[in-house]
């Protein structure tokens, strides 16, 4: 007996260390899980912070650069002449404004500028163009420089309207406001000429209900009223007729 109650008390701690390793480890996988993803949400947070003072430190970069654009678009077939012209743009400006990526999308072309490429069409686009690049961090934004008599006038009437559209907005905005500060000063202003304690809108109100309330109940006691003597003249008429056929029986 003695030997039996030996092993099974060497059996019990081998399990209980068995349930202690198990357990452990239940417990190493979830502090690993866990700074994993606040190292992640750290570094995001330290990247968003990063870039953004970059931009503010970034001295803007302006640049005039006259592009000649023939010698690209010389053994060009004429239906895509033009677009290879603004292609040529984008690639001359990704390597003098110094951009590593080399990507072409990080160079925002004016629309005025793209006006001015267009102008003849597809098959004869100028020969060079004199531009304007403007560096903002990692975006190059580009305008032109010489402008034509059609494009200037067109430039003057589209700031115009936008400086309309503008003037428009805020006086609709200042509007809204004199609009809420009066509603607000309707509201606080409360009428009481009873001096009842309750505002004269509310009596209205409650007068109107009750009105309401007491013509609902004439109603519904007039047409109990009028059910009630239409069932007695039917049977009225029903008696008089047959008492008219009853005497025109005995006449004859």
């Amino acid at each position: 007996m003695t030997e039996e109650k030996i092993e099974q008390q060497e059996e019990k701690p081998a399990e209980t260390e068995k349930e202690v390793v198990e357990t452990s480890k239940e417990n190493k996988k979830e502090e690993i899980k866990t700074p994993k993803k606040v190292k992640k949400e750290i570094a995001e947070k330290i990247n968003e912070v990063v870039q953004t003072k970059k931009k503010e430190l970034t001295p803007k970069l302006e640049r005039e650069y006259i592009i000649p654009l023939r010698e690209k678009y010389r053994h060009v077939p004429r239906y895509k002449k033009t677009p290879k012209a603004i292609k040529t743009i984008k690639e001359f400006l990704v390597r003098h404004m110094k951009i590593r990526d080399r990507d072409l999308n990080k160079i925002k072309i004016d629309k005025y500028l793209n006006e001015a490429v267009w102008t003849r069409g597809i098959k004869k686009p100028p020969m060079k163009i004199k531009v304007k690049a403007i560096k903002e961090g990692d975006i190059v934004r580009v305008e032109l420089v010489d402008y034509s008599d059609k494009l200037k006038f067109k430039k003057l009437r589209h700031e115009k309207r936008d400086k309309k559209t503008l003037d428009s907005m805020e006086s609709k905005k200042t509007l809204k406001e004199k609009v809420q500060e009066q509603m607000k000063g309707k509201k606080k202003e409360t009428e009481d000429k009873n001096k009842d304690g309750v505002d004269d809108k509310v009596e209205l109100e409650e007068k109107k209900k009750a009105v309401k309330e007491q013509g609902e109940k004439i109603e519904k006691e007039m047409a109990k009223k009028e059910k009630h003597t239409t069932k007695n003249k039917s049977m009225k008429e029903k008696l008089g007729a047959k008492n008219q056929e009853d005497q025109r029986s005995q006449g004859k």
